[in-house]
């Protein structure tokens, strides 16, 4: 945090400044942050702080000293950005768009299976609940088994329901996970549960796992709270 009060710092950052482009090999550059007076002077009231250059005056005053005091500053940026009309998530986009050496921001899905009977995961986003799909329990051979295993991920997906229901998700959260991310979101929960957490959710979150992993804008990781609860 730099205290615009503190004149030297303005000097002595010249100086190091002058230092990095003409002796050493270390790239800089200085991104400047700046908005009209009447959005400042509009910022400074909704936040009820003085400004730090105009302690018992105006803030107008106090902007009009600092834009004095950072005039030189602003003239050796690289990128200067006006922020009046911006809101907080475009700043972010413009910023990791222009330093990020990965040219725009990955979100991360998180993809979790759970049982309803352990109940709702805590830091869940959106939470699906497939229960309504026929239930491999009750099937002997694949009782002891998880959505894991081939024989019962086929027969969670076999059902004509099953894939009703998945191109139906589908097409929701390919309309909802580029929302989160413009909206600034960085992560992303998404929770599918059945009565036990072993059988159904675990085979649909593995599908969704295969299907939202093909993008180059989202980090896809899949995971089971439950499925091996009581598995022996």
């Amino acid at each position: 945090m730099i205290d615009l009060r503190g004149r030297e710092f303005f000097t002595a950052l010249s100086e190091s400044l002058a230092y990095i482009k003409d002796e050493s090999t270390i790239g800089c550059e200085i991104l400047f942050l700046d908005a009209t007076d009447s959005v400042l002077v509009q910022r400074y009231k909704e936040s009820r702080r003085h400004h730090p250059l105009a302690p018992k005056g105006l803030p107008l005053d106090g902007i009009k000293l600092e834009r004095k005091m950072l005039e030189e500053l602003k003239n050796s940026a690289t990128l200067c950005l006006d922020t009046s009309s911006m809101k907080p998530v475009q700043l972010k986009e413009k910023i990791v768009s222009r330093f990020s050496h990965l040219g725009k921001s990955t979100l991360s899905v998180n993809i979790t299976s759970f049982g309803f009977k352990y109940g709702i995961p805590i830091d869940a986003d959106l939470v699906f609940d497939v229960r309504f799909l026929p239930n491999p329990h009750y099937v002997d051979h694949l009782r002891p088994k998880t959505g894991q295993d081939s024989d019962v991920y086929d027969y969670v997906m076999k059902w004509p329901e099953t894939q009703v229901f998945l191109t139906k998700l589908l097409d929701m959260l390919h309309f909802l996970i580029p929302q989160y991310r413009r909206e600034g979101k960085s992560q992303i929960i998404i929770c599918l549960g059945c009565t036990g957490g072993k059988h159904r959710s675990v085979a649909i979150s593995e599908y969704l796992g295969k299907m939202l992993g093909v993008s180059e804008t989202e980090s896809v990781a899949v995971s089971h709270r439950d499925s091996e609860r009581d598995r022996h």
